[in-house]
């Protein structure tokens, strides 16, 4: 018979001794399961015993946690919480250097556990950390593990950041700023203060004070790959935690220094591949950097602006110029404005007499006359070809400068996302955003002479302009998915895309989806889905066997801490545990956690999750929700959560997780992959029908002949 719901057989194992094999009660006390325990082994003063887990975190069991213990667990006897943390308290006050070194290398291990951490500071244990820290009469192994257990102790959110003292924060901020400092120290400096900046607005301007951006740039620089690692965090962290105006000054000066050309050619093309974590803070800095402009895309023009108005006037200036002098001198005031009227006609603006009108719409407002402003005086000779080849042609083909600047500025910021707020988990960035200091604006002068030229090969009229930029945002879009390095190589590709080629990849679709609409083919490919549809399913279980590395993400900052998990072979328990940085596929046995397979009772998703409930609600947690799903398992409805690293890595692990609930895939990566696959095997069988016209209707089944004697008896020939 299988064992009650409420008890749980385990091993119990303590030094020096003979492991115990009891059936833990749930029901049962603690406390008095403890003393059991130690009375099997004779040992008095069970109060001053604890059982944890014997691999992995080896977590304090408290009557919280207890339920978390499955069959087969391994636990250990060992010395008490409170008893550890009193030891541990003294110990790091020692006058004996090896003992004072041993006891914060302990303290540094078992901070990470939360009832420990508990105890610890109750004791008033910060308090010593603080000291050592402020003394600054240690260094080197010492002062690593004692930083290193002040953050972990931190990481528990029992006391606010903002009960540090100047006295210590100063001396954190020097190990950043010192030369002679070992690597790790300042690694776990750089740490504290990139968790300390988003805490409050005053730690932000003490380490924005203390900490220059030159001084993080040198760490940038540095060769050991984690210390550049925490230097772009920290980096981060002061970007997102400063106000507008802040966040530009400091993006000014970055500019100036050329960080951006840096980071292209000594992180992004090093010969060391790019880790998620320094991704993910390209994709911000990226998106930082962009988000500049929406200050400028959500202002309407100023008609009463002197400022605006002489941006204005300049681009007709720029591209008549003979023109605007001659009528300076010689017309009346009448006629001068005639002549801007029609000037201002000819360079595209709908409301010539009024121009500033065209720019009231917001997004994409000054923005698109910053860009106009910007090609005219950047590339004067593309701007005044594209302007006077326009305003000499016929009326109605003639393509408008203004307008279509307005417009694909708009485009480009739904394209790249301008105004949007960061995603927590998405590393996707432009390599050659990196490669270029005023990217937004060469990308526009890329673009408007792309929609000058598709508008001739379209041959279009004013007519047909949404159409015209309809096709120059797929020529865009296509483009910017094939990742270019450099925008020399996207202008490149760009305009190999013509509208020809576009016309020939449209046409291709076409055609594909009607070929796949006929009767016969439809017939066919429900006979052939549920085949399909049984690969997927075990291409899924394989990437969960597979398995995936998770990132904790908590609602206060990105997490450093890594999970995996991996289905088992034999598809019956999920395994998972934490393992360090830089770990690719860890074996099955080194990952202490485990769900029987058996005891998994739903999934949940999105906002059905335990964890994004827990969360701040907001628009910066959108992507959180589209990447979280839970299984719950057990009688009690325990939950394990997740946060997938991408939406790839979220479809294949829910859909994976349904295989094993025995439901249907539901992801939009199943519905994908099932017309990938079935387009291949269509396209397969149906290769010796080439240009045979398939009908709608099967052909008619002939009637039967008036008899069958038709078969030829080869016995009686042989007689």
């Amino acid at each position: 018979m299988p064992p009650p719901k409420d008890v749980v057989k385990i091993a119990i194992q303590m030094v020096g001794a003979i492991p115990q094999l009891i059936e833990l009660q749930q029901t049962k006390p603690l406390a008095s399961v403890l003393k059991d325990v130690c009375d099997a082994w004779s040992l008095p003063n069970a109060e001053r015993y604890a059982l944890q887990y014997a691999d992995g975190r080896q977590t304090y069991i408290t009557e919280s946690n207890r339920r978390d213990i499955k069959n087969g667990s391994i636990l250990r006897l060992t010395t008490s919480p409170d008893q550890e943390a009193e030891q541990l308290y003294i110990g790091i006050q020692s006058k004996n250097v090896d003992v004072k070194t041993d006891s914060l290398k302990k303290l540094a291990s078992l901070s990470q556990d939360i009832t420990f951490a508990q105890e610890f500071i109750s004791r008033n244990g910060l308090k010593q950390i603080y000291s050592i820290v402020e003394e600054g009469n240690d260094a080197g192994e010492m002062l690593a593990h004692t930083l290193k257990a002040f953050t972990e102790l931190m990481e528990h959110d029992f006391v606010s950041w903002e009960n540090l003292s100047t006295v210590f924060i100063k001396k954190i901020v020097s190990y950043v700023n010192m030369n002679a400092v070992d690597p790790s120290i300042q690694q776990l400096s750089l740490s504290i203060l990139e968790n300390m900046v988003p805490t409050s607005r005053l730690l932000f301007e003490v380490v924005k004070k203390e900490v220059t951006l030159d001084r993080l740039l040198t760490h940038l620089q540095a060769t050991d790959a984690q210390l550049q690692l925490k230097a772009m965090a920290l980096l981060i962290a002061l970007l997102l935690s400063a106000t507008d105006a802040e966040r530009q000054d400091m993006m000014d000066y970055l500019r100036e220094k050329n960080i951006r050309q840096f980071i292209h050619k000594n992180i992004i093309h090093s010969s060391e591949p790019l880790g998620d974590e320094m991704a993910h803070y390209l994709y911000v800095l990226q998106s930082v950097s962009l988000n500049l402009c929406e200050h400028r895309m959500k202002m309407s023009m100023d008609p009463y602006s002197q400022e605006q108005r002489d941006l204005l006037q300049s681009l007709r200036q720029t591209a008549f110029e003979s023109e605007s002098e001659v009528a300076a001198g010689t017309f009346s005031t009448e006629r001068r404005r005639s002549l801007c009227a029609k000037e201002f006609r000819k360079l595209g603006f709908m409301n010539n007499s009024n121009p500033a009108e065209d720019l009231r719409r917001a997004p994409p407002g000054l923005l698109a006359l910053d860009n106009m402003v910007y090609f005219s005086r950047n590339t004067p000779n593309a701007y005044s070809r594209f302007v006077l080849e326009n305003s000499s042609r016929e009326d109605k083909h003639e393509c408008p400068f203004a307008r279509s600047s307005i417009q694909l500025t708009l485009i480009l910021c739904e394209i790249l996302h301008i105004g949007e707020p960061c995603s927590e988990t998405a590393q996707a960035f432009y390599p050659m955003f990196f490669g270029q200091d005023h990217f937004f604006e060469e990308l526009f002068c890329i673009c408007i002479q792309l929609v000058n030229k598709t508008w001739k090969e379209m041959r279009a009229t004013q007519e047909d302009f949404d159409k015209v930029m309809q096709v120059v945002r797929e020529q865009i879009t296509r483009t910017l998915n094939l990742r270019p390095t450099s925008l020399e190589l996207f202008k490149t590709r760009v305009n190999a895309l013509n509208y020809s080629e576009i016309l020939k990849l449209r046409q291709t679709e076409r055609l594909h989806q009607e070929e796949t609409l006929a009767v016969p083919v439809l017939e066919l490919r429900e006979k052939l889905k549920p085949e399909l549809l049984e690969l997927i399913r075990q291409q899924r279980l394989l990437h969960l066997c597979e398995g995936t590395l998770f990132r904790k993400i908590s609602s206060r900052r990105r997490q450093d801490k890594l999970w995996y998990c991996r289905l088992s072979p034999n598809h019956k328990v999920l395994h998972y545990g934490d393992v360090e940085e830089g770990v690719q596929s860890p074996p099955i046995e080194s990952l202490p956690e485990k769900i029987p397979v058996a005891d998994m009772k739903m999934l949940l998703v999105g906002k059905e999750c335990p964890h994004t409930k827990e969360k701040s609600s907001g628009k910066q947690n959108k992507d959180v929700l589209e990447l979280a799903f839970s299984i719950v398992h057990d009688v009690e409805e325990y939950c394990l959560n997740f946060i997938a690293p991408t939406r790839y890595e979220f479809c294949l692990w829910t859909d994976g997780l349904n295989v094993l609930l025995g439901k249907e895939m539901t992801s939009e990566r199943t519905q994908t992959d099932l017309d990938v696959l079935l387009s291949m095997e269509l396209k397969l069988r149906l290769l010796d029908l080439e240009n045979i016209s398939i009908p709608d209707e099967p052909p008619p089944i002939p009637k039967p002949p008036s008899n069958l004697n038709f078969c030829y008896d080869f016995s009686q020939a042989e007689q």
